[in-house]
C-alpha cells in the first residue's frame, strides 16, 4: 500500500511560489493500478517523483510498504562515457544480487534492440535508443508498482505497441501508477484514478468515472 498525508509540494523560483501540490491525502491499496489524470502543470510528474522517492515533500508524509520501481523510461542517470551494457551492470549490482545480472542484461539487450550501440558509450545514442535502455532497465527487476511517466509514448509504433504489450504482462504480478495522455491506455491497463486539480488529488475507484470527471472541468 502507497498513502499520503497532507503532503505539500512546491518549487520556489522566480516567477512562483505556489503550491504544486497541497494537502493530499490518499490511499493506493496493494494491487490497484492507478491512472493519474489532470491537465498539464498539474502535479502529475510530481507527484511520480515523489511517490519513486526521487524527491520529497515539503510537509506531510508519504509511506510505501512496497518496493517501488523509479519512473519507467528514465535515463537521467546513465554515465554518458559509459556503454549500455556498463551503465545495466552498474543499476543491476545496486538493486541486485550478481547472480541476475547477466539476466537482467541478456533481457534489456533484447527488449531494448538497439544491436551492437549496446557496446558503446550512451552518449552517442539518439534520444530514442536512451529511451528504449532505460525502458528495458526499468522493467527487468522485479517491483511491486511501477511508475510511468508517459513511458509508451517514446519510439516508433512498433515499439510502443512492444512497450504497452510489457506493462500489460507486468499487470497481475505487479500494478503500475500511470500518467499518460492516451485515455485508451489508462483505460487499458488501470482499474482506479487519481485526478489532480488545483494541487488537490481526488480519488476515484473506477478509472472511468476519474476521467470523465476531468474531461467535464476541462469541457
Amino acid at each position: 500500500m502507497i498513502e499520503a498525508k497532507g503532503l505539500y509540494k512546491r518549487y520556489r523560483h522566480h516567477t512562483s511560489k505556489d503550491w504544486v501540490l497541497k494537502d493530499l491525502n490518499f490511499k493506493i491499496p496493494t494491487g490497484v493500478s492507478v491512472g493519474l489524470v489532470g491537465p498539464n502543470g498539474a502535479g502529475k510528474s510530481t507527484l511520480l517523483r515523489l511517490i519513486g522517492g526521487m524527491d520529497t515533500p515539503d510537509r506531510g508524509e508519504l509511506t510505501r510498504n512496497c518496493r517501488v520501481s523509479w519512473p519507467i523510461g528514465l535515463a537521467g542517470g546513465f554515465q554518458g562515457t559509459m556503454t549500455g551494457r556498463q551503465n545495466c551492470t552498474f543499476v543491476a549490482r545496486i538493486h541486485g544480487d550478481d547472480s541476475k545480472t547477466a539476466a537482467i542484461l541478456d533481457f534489456v539487450q533484447e527488449f531494448a534492440q538497439i544491436g551492437k550501440a549496446f557496446d558503446q558509450p550512451v552518449k552517442t545514442y539518439s534520444s530514442g535508443m536512451r529511451s528504449r535502455l532505460a525502458f528495458g532497465l526499468s522493467l527487468a527487476f522485479d517491483f511491486d508498482v511501477y511508475l510511468s511517466d508517459e513511458a509508451t509514448a517514446v519510439g516508433d509504433a512498433v515499439f510502443k505497441e512492444k512497450a504497452k504489450k510489457a506493462f500489460k504482462d507486468k499487470v497481475g504480478k505487479a500494478s503500475l501508477i500511470m500518467v499518460s495522455h492516451s485515455e485508451g491506455i489508462l483505460k487499458d491497463l488501470c482499474q482506479a484514478g487519481i485526478w489532480l486539480r488545483d494541487g488537490q488529488a481526488i480519488w476515484f475507484d473506477d478509472i472511468n468515472e476519474a476521467l470523465l470527471a476531468y474531461r467535464k472541468d476541462i469541457a
